[in-house]
């Protein structure tokens, strides 16, 4: 484990993408801090550009984007760390189920898990969203928790029922050890490093969904996240006006906490994967 941190810290990929992502989590844990009055106040003239007063500009309603960016990081955050958990717990329960005991079970759950893998999921998020009305970011956390864990399970399965047939599972089998050990203790550290690939690349798509969603008209527009930044930029025409900055704050932001992510996301694959573990270190002796 120790020798598997050492190598993150050293990954540059993992570094900077840690760097992004934990930048952006002061500014969700700090909001309070670093802003002095509501988002939702209107504070300045309508479509005011960026100045000293307004560093990034104000809305159509003369809300100050700056502030709403910031309380709408911690939402966003919120909503995509959620569900991020949600999607990794269900696929990890599901999948080392299935991969552990094989037989009926691992038939029921691997039906269940082609069954959700099947089901086009924007589609479906979009569905279910306009059925709920005006859904809360809790709301569409939950939604894509339970709908997205498809993926992960199929993966987690796949490497469970590889190290099933090693030997030292077949020598705790042997020992007679239950199995509620042999899957916490021998099984689930082994699968860590897909766990959080699965985690990570769940995180980035809920935060890109959420505000796909939000800036479709089917999120909670008194929220304030990035999506509902977009959606309200959208139906004042801002860009039309020549408010760019109500644009770019929310663009800006999604795509630097994706690239974070994806950084992330990337250092951790390099890190637990052997293969790309020897690449790196030919391409350093080179």
């Amino acid at each position: 484990m120790s020798g598997f941190l050492s190598a993150f810290v050293r990954n540059r990929k993992a570094a900077i993408g840690l760097a992004i992502v934990a930048f952006y989590i002061v500014i969700a844990l700090a909001a309070p801090l670093i802003t002095s009055h509501d988002p939702n106040k209107r504070v300045a003239r309508p479509h005011q550009p960026p100045s000293v007063e307004t560093v990034m500009g104000s809305t159509r309603m003369g809300r100050d984007v700056y502030t709403q960016l910031v309380w709408g990081t911690r939402t966003s955050l919120a909503v995509g760390f959620l569900a991020g958990f949600v999607v990794t717990a269900l696929g990890t329960l599901i999948g080392i189920t299935a991969g552990y005991f094989g037989g009926k079970i691992d038939e029921i759950l691997n039906f269940a898990t082609n069954v959700v893998l099947v089901i086009p999921q924007l589609p479906l998020l979009l569905v279910l969203a306009a059925f709920i009305g005006e859904t809360t970011p809790l709301t569409i956390a939950i939604i894509i928790g339970v709908t997205s864990w498809g993926w992960g399970a199929r993966v987690t399965r796949a490497q469970a029922m590889s190290l099933r047939q090693r030997d030292f599972i077949a020598a705790s089998r042997a020992l007679g050890e239950p199995a509620w050990r042999m899957v916490l203790v021998e099984l689930l550290p082994n699968l860590l490093s897909i766990i959080a690939l699965n985690f990570i690349g769940s995180v980035i798509y809920t935060i890109i969904t959420e505000a796909t969603l939000e800036f479709l008209g089917l999120g909670d527009p008194l929220a304030v996240s990035w999506g509902i930044m977009l959606y309200n930029a959208q139906i004042t025409a801002a860009i039309t006006v020549g408010a760019w900055w109500e644009v770019l704050a929310p663009c800006t932001a999604i795509a630097t906490i994706g690239i974070g992510l994806s950084l992330l996301n990337f250092g951790v694959d390099e890190v637990s994967n052997p293969r790309l573990r020897a690449l790196n270190a030919s391409r350093e002796a080179a």
